[in-house]
């Protein structure tokens, strides 16, 4: 298993500064290149205050112009929102200034206050992402393409310039039977079981594998690709800060993602959550890195080819690059084939099990 850091922006005091915010992503980028994860993933979303960066790939451009070898995967770039004449020419111009190293993840949309108010209602976003990723392959595959469909009518064209390579394409679903169906078509796949339970992330992954067996031969280098809120820390007590923020983090996402979308000038009201600190506890990826090894191993054992890393769910810069830091020096090397191993995972597991 390998492992890719999320460069989620989270914006809970815009007094912050955007330059400021940027300026973090692309030192955590650089820091994350030097110490071995295998990549970075990079989100599209507008119009809110979590999670912002309106154009996934011109940040993947610039993260590439600031590290040397790192994958670069868009978190994913929401078809529904672009046109694929233009997109598809953007999105190949994006692959050749990263110099091989894009991964392009695309998906339908999550969060329904943005996508209202954007003119792609989330309830309808499913349908016009299907033929948008028609259209988008399509247009990377072959020249004069022209199409009939309902979302697209357009006579025969040619995006330009054309690709210098096959661009990999990964797919984010949630819902189980969409990860099937995905990874069947031969996709990677992203998903995410948010802050729900291991045997939620469990049925994810079991459909992925469905996917990808169906597939035979020709599914052998397809990846699952898994986010988690992940946050090595220095011990059971500096865990309970993260985990804190972690709820606060979720009590604003929740508010956009399911709940009834309340935002004031750009900044999501904290509301309820759907789970309580004790749940996202459970949930979520905050311990020490013992600890860590232990709860991955399980990870691992499902078949997961690489873990998206959260830790930017309120946290500080500096607090950020410890947890980066330690999780590569103390959690990465057990799994990672990119990484020195120290002792064995299973030791690991069992000093953290036998400790008081």
């Amino acid at each position: 298993m390998e492992f890719n850091h999320f460069l989620s922006a989270y914006y809970p005091d815009p007094r912050y500064g955007g330059d400021r915010l940027y300026a973090d992503m692309l030192a955590q980028a650089k820091l994350v290149d030097r110490l071995g994860y295998r990549g970075v993933t990079i989100p599209e979303h507008h119009l809110i205050n979590i999670l912002l960066v309106p154009d996934p790939l011109q940040m993947a451009v610039k993260v590439a112009a600031v590290t040397k070898r790192i994958e670069i995967i868009t978190s994913v770039c929401v078809l529904p929102l672009h046109d694929m004449r233009t997109f598809a020419g953007a999105a190949i111009q994006a692959d050749i200034l990263c110099e091989g190293r894009l991964i392009l993840g695309v998906g339908r949309g999550a969060f329904a206050y943005e996508m209202a108010r954007l003119d792609c209602p989330i309830e309808f976003s499913r349908e016009r992402f299907d033929e948008s990723l028609d259209v988008l392959m399509a247009l990377l595959a072959r020249e004069e393409v022209a199409w009939d469909g309902r979302h697209y009518k357009f006579k025969p064209l040619t995006v330009m310039p054309r690709p210098v390579r096959e661009m990999p394409i990964m797919v984010a679903a949630l819902v189980p039977e969409g990860i099937y169906a995905s990874a069947k078509r031969g996709f990677h796949i992203q998903t995410t079981p948010l802050n729900a339970t291991f045997e939620k992330m469990k049925e994810q992954v079991e459909a992925f594998q469905r996917g990808k067996a169906e597939l035979g031969p020709a599914g052998a280098k397809l990846r699952l690709a898994l986010s988690r809120v992940t946050i090595a820390a220095r011990d059971a007590r500096h865990a309970r800060p993260p985990l804190e923020r972690a709820h606060s983090y979720y009590c604003r996402f929740d508010n956009v993602f399911t709940g009834p979308g309340i935002v004031r000038n750009g900044e999501i009201a904290e509301l309820p959550g759907t789970r309580t600190i004790e749940q996202l506890n459970e949930n979520l990826l905050i311990c020490p890195p013992a600890e860590m090894v232990d709860r991955l191993g399980a990870y691992a054992e499902l078949g997961i080819d690489d873990l998206i890393m959260n830790v930017n769910v309120g946290l500080s810069r500096e607090e950020s690059d410890e947890v980066i830091e330690r999780f590569a020096a103390e959690v990465m090397p057990h799994f990672s084939k990119r990484a020195r191993r120290p002792a064995h995972r299973d030791e690991a597991a069992r000093t953290h099990r036998e400790s008081p």
